[in-house]
């Protein structure tokens, strides 16, 4: 099965920390959309191409793990990497890692489900996801 990960260096906005130059907890799951975005345009699985095909794909569950404090001015990478699932859902893991130093600031979860337009869960995968993960071999 195919491995499918993307990354995105970013650097870190002053509106994005606090007094004590930290990044605030809120900025993070900016930092993940960056990231699924770098994602589907890589591999073909955007915001776009999932509602071009009739459907949308809300987040339900989103989790982070803190490791270490992101302060202005770094400008940190963060790693996204598509967990296979034969569900019809999208899991994508993170991290977000000092580039100089390998060291990791934060990780985290995050998962899609399908739903219709008149925003009824789909229990299937899409036609098009289908052929998408045949497409990547990650089935």
């Amino acid at each position: 099965m195919n491995t499918l990960s993307a990354s995105a260096q970013f650097e870190i906005r002053f509106s994005e920390v606090d007094s004590m130059n930290i990044v605030w907890h809120g900025s993070y799951p900016l930092y993940f959309e960056d990231a699924r975005e770098a994602f589907g345009k890589k591999y073909g699985l955007g915001y776009m191409t999932i509602f071009s095909n009739g459907y949308y794909a809300p987040l339900v569950e989103m989790s982070f793990k803190y490791k270490k404090p992101l302060v202005y001015e770094s400008k940190p990478t963060i790693i996204i990497t598509y967990i296979p699932t034969e569900s019809a859902k999208i899991v994508f893991e993170y991290q977000i890692i000092d580039e100089t130093d390998g060291s990791v600031y934060a990780t985290g979860r995050t998962v899609q489900v399908f739903t219709d337009r008149n925003n009824e869960l789909v229990w299937d995968n899409p036609p098009f996801y289908k052929d998408w993960k045949e497409q990547w071999k990650v089935l």
